[in-house]
């Protein structure tokens, strides 16, 4: 089954940015999400990366109007599963395989699949996905290199991700392939762990208003 393009595009048009978060304490999760999209970032990526991720995927689902919570490195079918049934609106994976893509066929929640070389690109766009992360989008070759993807793969627009800082972001913005960028310098663990909400926001507010 092909990818649910509109779906997965209301996610990568919200704003410029999604940001990539790992969260230790769900407990935060809330007053994060709403310091986010406060911002203007309503799309938000909560990796599960830690033991409660899913805890605070449910949390910003249940209780932040205007979020639109996401699962991100989601490595196979048990973990979609749960980003699902947690409440996760759209599914992010470091990279594809067929055994995720057929997990994803099972939903209605959109996926948005990891790629960093031109076969991995073509691989997804036989499966039917044109809407891909490209990552990890420095150590692959930044910019530049997506930019090279552009006129040969010109059906497939990217979220580039991994390494992408708010002086980097307007490099891929300004690229035909690339909808949004994704990054974890608006919410870092040390900022989400101070709770730091305000410099959250602060920082939420100038990557929305990034433009390539």
């Amino acid at each position: 089954m092909a990818q649910d393009k509109a779906k997965i595009e209301e996610v990568m048009c919200a704003a410029p940015v999604i940001p990539v978060l790992i969260v230790e304490d769900p407990k935060k999760a809330v007053p994060m999400a709403r310091a986010l999209v406060r911002g203007g970032l309503p799309a938000i990526e909560i990796t599960l990366r830690t033991p409660h991720a899913l805890e605070a995927i449910d949390a910003v689902n249940e209780h932040v109007e205007g979020a639109i919570v996401g699962a991100g490195t989601v490595l196979d079918a048990r973990q979609y599963d749960a980003a699902v049934s947690a409440g996760a609106r759209f599914v992010v994976s470091p990279g594809a395989t067929e055994a995720l893509l057929d997990a994803a066929d099972q939903h209605s929640v959109p996926l948005l699949p990891g790629a960093a070389t031109a076969s991995e690109v073509m691989f997804l766009l036989e499966r039917g996905y044109e809407r891909l992360k490209f990552f990890p989008a420095e150590q692959a070759g930044g910019a530049s290199y997506l930019k090279s993807l552009s006129s040969p793969l010109a059906a497939a627009k990217f979220c580039p991700t991994g390494g992408v800082s708010l002086d980097k972001a307007p490099d891929y913005l300004k690229l035909p392939n690339v909808l949004c960028v994704g990054g974890s310098w608006i919410a870092d663990a040390k900022a989400i762990a101070s709770e730091d909400w305000t410099g959250i926001e602060e920082r939420a507010r100038a990557a929305a208003g990034l433009k390539g």
